[in-house]
């Protein structure tokens, strides 16, 4: 179902701008303590692992899975707040880095895409039959998101006792088209030159051998690098192909897991009106919706020098439900 969500912005800080970007600022000198692990893929690639704590297989505390947005990871403030969290409850936070976004490159040139979702099937299997004593939940922000979407409409028997999916591409086509709008280009630019880093170190490497570097050089929006690169590395015809089969709107009716959605009509990354042309959805679906909170920001709170994350506040309460 659809609701409006309980969130309310601070007061010094409602321009969706200012909540996307002060999200960072202000997480820049948090930390958290990690303990990493390397997932091998059957494929011959892998996925570095990032846990709030060491655990052992007899483990029953609830354990909860995270999944970053584009070029994230664990050190991503988001990604930091929400294991903070996690750890906060009393639960077990882990963090899988998509292929590559660990700081080191991976073994092929197949690339983490918006709906490649074989690795979080892998990651997901590894954690049933390592630690089958512990209630599971996943968490996906942004591209993440979309992917955990994707995995649960795929995979409806799932391991996960609920899930929770923010600030989400749903759309990818009139995502792409959003932020190459006015000041949403500069969030833009930075997404790009991040992955036209990550594409040369494959070239340097010989991971990939038909790439142009000039006309790398001459992609400035996510779209043309879907269309020179995502697509035809992963199987795709073109970039509308690759937004065709891999958006997660479409197949939200087939999730039966419990979950919540929570989406901002103001995202400088999304187009709210295709985001949200859903019809129908499950029972088991919560759609939340606020006028305000930008891209994965939410900061409330009345004192400017202490800001209050609700999404660290929300999901946990959410989750508690089935944990």
């Amino acid at each position: 179902m659809f609701t409006k969500s309980s969130f309310s912005p601070a007061w010094w800080l409602k321009n969706p701008h200012c909540q996307t970007i002060a999200a960072k600022f202000f997480r820049r000198g948090h930390t958290i303590n990690t303990t990493n692990e390397t997932l091998e893929l059957p494929d011959g690639d892998f996925v570095d692992l990032a846990w709030t704590e060491k655990v052992s297989p007899s483990c029953s505390r609830p354990i909860v899975a995270v999944l970053h947005g584009l070029e994230g990871s664990k050190n991503s403030h988001y990604a930091k707040g929400m294991l903070s969290a996690i750890k906060a409850q009393g639960w077990i936070g882990v963090l899988m880095h998509f292929r590559g976004c660990s700081g080191r490159p991976n073994r092929m040139a197949k690339s983490y895409h918006s709906g490649q979702t074989c690795d979080v099937d892998y990651f997901s299997q590894y954690l049933a039959d390592t630690y089958p004593d512990a209630k599971k939940a996943i968490i996906g922000f942004s591209l993440g998101g979309n992917v955990l979407t994707k995995y649960l409409a795929e995979q409806k028997q799932n391991i996960y006792q609920a899930a929770g999916v923010i600030c989400a591409p749903l759309d990818l086509s009139s995502c792409c088209d959003r932020i190459n709008q006015g000041f949403s280009r500069v969030y833009q630019k930075y997404l790009v030159d991040m992955l036209r880093v990550s594409t040369i170190e494959k070239i340097n490497t010989n991971l990939l051998n038909n790439i142009d570097r000039k006309n790398l050089d001459k992609v400035r929006s996510i779209r043309e690098f879907d269309q020179m690169i995502t697509a035809p590395v992963n199987g795709f015809r073109d970039a509308n192909h690759y937004y065709q089969q891999a958006s997660g709107r479409d197949v939200l009716q087939q999730i039966t897991t419990p979950c919540l959605i929570i989406h901002a009509s103001d995202d400088p990354f999304l187009c709210h009106e295709n985001t949200t042309a859903i019809s129908v959805l499950p029972e088991q679906l919560t759609f939340e919706i606020s006028a305000h909170g930008g891209h994965v920001g939410f900061i409330t709170g009345k004192n400017p020098l202490k800001p209050q994350f609700w999404l660290e506040q929300r999901i946990p309460e959410f989750l508690t439900r089935y944990l």
